[in-house]
């Protein structure tokens, strides 16, 4: 394959903020482009390689430098993404630059696709399933949606649940008050709570009602009006409790549900996520949308980890299947033929 080269001049921003610390944005661009040579110069990269890989380089370049010059900071996962983006046929600056709040000088906003269409299908239905692995943001998101539009009046309330299954939903038998039973299952919605508001007003915003986190069991014989409701951990409910939390939904209100298909806790495993994805495929104004290995914006380890145990658990169900068939085989060769004797 023949070799060309390329120079591409940066102007307008600092290169610190292009390269990263220590160049490892820079890497990271040598390891989505393992083909090129990139070399860098005062403000101008040089590229040498393959033709085509120098025009998805330099595209992937200039997309970059048009987020910092609309203010973005990026990072690892910025660079990364913006690489599959490309590949989507969209634009980085596009899907990176919505933002959906701004809380202590940090911008809240989608950094992938799956993340990007999510948000949108939050704004554009009125449920909506987020399912996808840990560390994709499915709930930090819908909760950032969620306070969204508390400030801008959209709704009245933020109520926010999901079950306490290693309690068995009986909290009445753990010792301490109300709070400090609940506490330890709801703990991470309080924590995203605290990230995306004052931290002198959650409590408030909690005693007047307007912020309400709760269990599951607690949303039992309600009509949830004006509110903007999020179900989290929905991979651990029941069939039942999902068809009563979904019947909760009253008029001006959204509901986002998300889970994890692979990490259900309950003894059984009949997951009320599972259910839904069955029974609820064809409704109007309901929306899935799943996020993989390639939204999670954690350690790029999480990725690896998340991808290694989906192989794993697909070798398992094949050897499931593969060992039930050989017994229903040896069950059938030993099973006596209609008006054979014994």
């Amino acid at each position: 394959m023949s070799q060309t080269s390329q120079n591409i001049e940066i102007d307008g921003i600092d290169m610190v903020s292009l390269l990263g610390a220590s160049d490892q944005l820079l890497q990271a661009l040598e390891q989505q482009f393992p083909n090129l040579d990139v070399m860098v110069r005062s403000n101008q990269i040089k590229l040498r390689g393959p033709a085509d890989s120098i025009v998805q380089a330099k595209n992937l370049v200039e997309q970059l430098v048009m987020l910092i010059k609309s203010g973005q900071t990026l990072g690892l996962t910025e660079v990364l993404s913006s690489g599959k983006i490309i590949e989507a046929n969209q634009r980085p600056a596009d899907v990176l630059s919505q933002s959906i709040l701004s809380s202590r000088g940090k911008s809240i906003r989608p950094k992938t696709l799956g993340q990007k269409q999510y948000v949108d299908a939050i704004d554009n239905h009125t449920i909506v399933f987020g399912i996808g692995p840990a560390g994709t943001g499915k709930t930090y998101l819908a909760m950032a949606k969620a306070v969204q539009a508390l400030q801008r009046k959209e709704v009245s309330r933020i109520i926010l649940t999901r079950p306490a299954v290693e309690a068995g939903e009986r909290l009445g038998f753990l010792p301490g008050t109300l709070n400090d039973k609940i506490d330890p299952y709801l703990r991470p919605l309080f924590d995203a709570l605290q990230e995306m508001l004052d931290a002198d007003s959650v409590p408030k915003l909690m005693a007047s009602g307007t912020i309400e986190v709760a269990p599951l069991a607690y949303m039992r014989g309600r009509t949830l009006n004006d509110s903007f409701i999020v179900l989290d951990e929905a991979q651990n409910t029941t069939p039942e409790q999902m068809k009563m939390f979904l019947t909760r939904l009253g008029f001006n209100s959204k509901m986002v549900v998300t889970g994890d298909i692979t990490q259900i806790d309950l003894p059984g495993g009949a997951s009320g996520l599972r259910s839904a994805v069955a029974a609820l495929d064809q409704v109007n104004d309901l929306h899935f949308s799943y996020l993989s290995s390639e939204d999670v914006v954690r350690h790029s380890l999480v990725a690896k980890i998340v991808d290694a145990y989906t192989k794993f658990d697909e070798q398992q169900l094949v050897k499931k299947s593969r060992s039930e068939t050989s017994a229903n085989r040896s069950t059938a060769a030993v099973r006596p033929r209609p008006g054979s004797k014994k």
